[in-house]
């Protein structure tokens, strides 16, 4: 046990958040915490089962109890360590053979040692226990299922609801951030040094981890900027508004392969450049550990504003906050699977609830695309079959059924935004899995060689598909 007031200022702050009902400070808690709770839930149990359950009863515990922890008498990390260790021994002593395991006070450790080595059925829980009392490192590995973060959340909220609840728009970045922080937690020095491709439809970056939190610090930026936060980028500032578009879209009506790095992404690029040479020098845990920092300050902010109204400004678009989490939370995805698969590492989809409004916003930004796609056709400047309202008759559209978790069925104007009279029937229907459909909207995928469900008119199909890949950004 620490002196009184030797707690971490973290301790501290979370502790009162966690009073106030903050679910960022539920998610915050679960990130820094759960590789020691699960580990050494894991190490005592070595039962998953077991452990995944413990491990959600241990947060749950503080989410309800957030006053049964007391900063000036302890650390929160040792607090949870030796609750959870308790209640994992306590588990153990439920099992056949197992009784004498933590039973017997320290004046009886010769006779329980005695029994440990006559009992074969107790030697395997008594190292497991013996290794365990050790605890561990603070940077253990966290090797859990990916999917057991939303469940412990998942419960913790269903036993008490937030009183300051991340709306679900930011979910999704909430979500993909800490996926990308748990396989950057277990990054070596090597792995730091590997270089991950990163296509767009303008080509390829080539990137370290540590540039690639560069890159997703810079453009979050733009985010913190109209939350009223620090901006990370040094020198950075919002565009001037002659270069902002209307805020319909993500999508820019430019050419499908515009200069690398040119116009209209020079804001992006520039501010990546930046920040990448400021962080040049610092260690690469270093550069983690702020970029972890802003996504948890963003996430805190949002929901104060839980309406999503607040207009980004990205330079080329302005968005309303809501659709620029979710935009956020894509490229994260994306390029955590890229890091993932420069350094080898198993990579997880997002959840089922946050792909779909990955594909949903994806298919939003579409028919400004389909208009950048017949721009950048060479002679006259491609006009649509007709514009909805032009003569009183319905515009074209495309029905979009995504197959997989994200399961659903959109519908794609192919002429222009709705307007005039009501949409005709659809011109072709499409299938895809949501999966390979984001992949595709990341350029993560050639149009050309997709596996596609077709009906109708193939051409618009094909338009479509092709269209999908200039929602890329470098």
């Amino acid at each position: 046990m620490t002196t009184p007031g030797s707690a971490p200022r973290w301790d501290e702050q979370l502790q009162r958040r966690l009073a106030r009902g903050e679910e960022t400070a539920l998610g915050e808690l679960y990130d820094q915490l759960a590789p020691m709770v699960h580990g050494l839930a894991g190490r005592i149990l070595a039962d998953q089962t077991a452990t995944d359950r413990l491990t959600r009863e241990m947060f749950a515990h503080l989410w309800e109890h957030p006053e049964d922890f007391d900063p000036a008498q302890d650390t929160l990390r040792s607090w949870l360590g030796a609750l959870t260790h308790r209640r994992a021994v306590d588990r153990l002593r439920t099992r056949p053979g197992a009784w004498a395991l933590g039973a017997c006070p320290p004046r009886e450790a010769a006779d329980r040692e005695q029994h440990l080595r006559a009992c074969p059925e107790c030697v395997g829980e008594a190292a497991r226990l013996r290794d365990a009392a050790d605890w561990l490192a603070a940077d253990e590995p966290l090797d859990q299922p990916g999917s057991l973060r939303q469940q412990v959340l998942g419960w913790c909220l269903s036993r008490r609801p937030a009183d300051l609840p991340v709306p679900a728009w930011g979910a999704p970045y909430t979500a993909e951030t800490a996926k990308l922080d748990a396989l950057l937690r277990d990054l070596g020095p090597e792995e730091w040094q590997e270089v991950a491709e990163l296509p767009w439809h303008g080509g390829t970056e080539h990137l370290r981890p540590a540039e690639v939190l560069c890159h997703l610090a810079a453009v979050d930026g733009y985010l913190a900027l109209a939350l009223g936060l620090p901006d990370p980028v040094p020198g950075g500032a919002p565009p001037p508004p002659d270069r902002r578009v209307p805020p319909q879209t993500l999508a820019p009506p430019v050419p499908r392969v515009p200069a690398q790095g040119g116009p209209p992404f020079a804001g992006i690029t520039g501010r990546t450049a930046r920040l990448t040479a400021e962080q040049a020098d610092r260690p690469p845990q270093s550069v983690r550990a702020r970029w972890r920092r802003q996504t948890r300050e963003l996430v805190r902010s949002a929901a104060l504003a839980p309406q999503g109204n607040t207009p980004v400004d990205f330079g080329f678009a302005v968005v309303p906050l809501r659709d620029a989490f979710v935009d956020r939370a894509f490229e994260c995805y994306v390029h955590g699977e890229d890091v993932a698969r420069a350094v080898a590492y198993p990579y997880a989809p997002p959840a089922p609830q946050h792909l779909r409004q990955m594909v949903d916003l994806a298919v939003r930004m579409l028919p400004p695309a389909l208009a950048g796609l017949r721009a950048s056709r060479p002679g006259p400047a491609a006009a649509p079959a007709h514009w909805p309202g032009d003569d009183g008759r319905p515009g074209r559209r495309l029905r979009l059924v995504i197959d997989g978790p994200a399961a659903g069925e959109w519908l794609i104007p192919l002429d222009g935004p709705d307007s005039g009279p009501p949409l005709g029937e659809p011109v072709a229907s499409m299938v895809l899995d949501g999966l390979e459909f984001c992949q595709l909207a990341a350029a993560h995928r050639d149009p050309d060689r997709l596996l596609v469900g077709e009906h109708g008119d193939r051409a618009a199909i094909r338009e479509v598909l092709r269209a999908a890949p200039l929602l890329s950004r470098p």
